[in-house]
């Protein structure tokens, strides 16, 4: 998992390196009367589908859905897919229920991108286009430079379509800066206690890598961790926020802090611990914040803040004595129907 995550800067070259594959897609895109978009994906994939539907939200307005397999696997639902693309992100390409949705969206009319780790899997050979992550073979579990290189995939997919998303290369300096630096990750591992509860919180671009924070460590540390949009926490989860309870906040340079002022005042009230992931702008003394990437805007931050969450939860394993790159009861490839 280390050596793994270490490798995200060379990965990051290589994609951008490879950046006429999304290119190439740029017709596609534009001459097929795209009226919506639906994202396929499971576990870290999923995380990674939430970004792409932001990115596509915010840079070309287009209404995006999160599909549910299970429609078709165990439904068997007729879809009508006219004008509608499918993107399916997957590590391996190889889950079941992943190929049985794609295939029945393109027998509907959808065009399939398929964005794998793996360009002979089955996922990668159904589709109209495929994308590699060029990550190259990915041994440890927890999923590391694959998720990295999907949020980095997704932005160059979207600037192919919409070009507004070009000054991309500062993510490969940016990553290399945060790989440089341990000691806050360090010092926030020493901090957190296994014990107590941990929630990880995020709004618009950081709330997938929050989802992301949270499934990295139950993966790693073999505890249930809630990964959550801020604005859902206020709605009801809250109520269960004790003195003890660490709150993990997913907040990338560049992100609108506003948005959280008043619900950090109600969060700071229950006076738990607070880790802050990327800027610490807004921390008060006592508050414990690992810094992210500084690149040009809050998109870019996040896709290289996917870094410092690995490491937090690469860490707190290790501190933890369990073996973060084979945890028990999971293995690299998950085949669900």
């Amino acid at each position: 998992m280390q050596s793994e995550i270490a490798e995200i800067p060379s990965v990051f070259t290589k994609l951008i390196d490879t950046a006429d594959q999304f290119s190439a897609l740029a017709n596609l895109l534009k001459s097929n009367e795209i009226q919506s978009v639906l994202v396929l994906a499971r576990g870290t994939s999923d995380n990674a589908a939430h970004f792409l539907k932001y990115l596509i939200e915010t840079q070309l307005g287009l209404p995006v859905g999160l599909t549910s397999p299970s429609s078709v696997t165990i439904y068997h639902a007729k879809l009508h897919f006219k004008k509608t693309l499918v993107v399916a992100i997957s590590q391996s390409g190889q889950s079941t229920d992943l190929v049985e949705y794609a295939t029945a969206a393109k027998s509907a009319g959808a065009k399939i991108i398929s964005i794998t780790n793996d360009g002979a899997s089955p996922l990668a050979k159904l589709a109209d286009h495929h994308l590699d992550l060029m990550a190259g073979r990915e041994i440890a579990v927890a999923a590391t430079k694959s998720y990295a290189a999907q949020l980095l995939g997704c932005l160059l997919l979207v600037n192919a379509w919409s070009s507004t998303l070009s000054n991309y290369k500062s993510v490969v300096e940016a990553s290399k800066t945060l790989l440089s630096d341990a000691n806050s990750i360090t010092t926030a591992v020493a901090n957190c206690d296994r014990a107590n509860e941990i929630v990880v919180l995020g709004r618009g671009f950081s709330y997938p890598n929050a989802r992301e924070a949270a499934l990295k460590i139950q993966e790693t540390s073999k505890i249930s961790v809630q990964g959550l949009s801020i604005a859902d926490y206020m709605h009801g989860p809250i109520s269960a926020l004790t003195s003890s309870t660490q709150v993990f906040i997913m907040a990338p340079n560049g992100m609108p802090l506003d948005s959280l002022k008043g619900d950090l005042e109600k969060i700071r009230a229950k006076s738990p611990k607070i880790f802050w992931f990327g800027t610490g702008e807004l921390a008060v003394a006592g508050e414990t914040v690992i810094p992210g990437a500084k690149c040009e805007n809050e998109i870019y931050a996040s896709v290289v803040d996917a870094i410092i969450l690995q490491s937090f939860a690469l860490e707190f394993a290790r501190k933890n004595k369990l073996d973060p790159d084979s945890p028990a009861g999971l293995s690299k490839v998950t085949l669900t129907r």
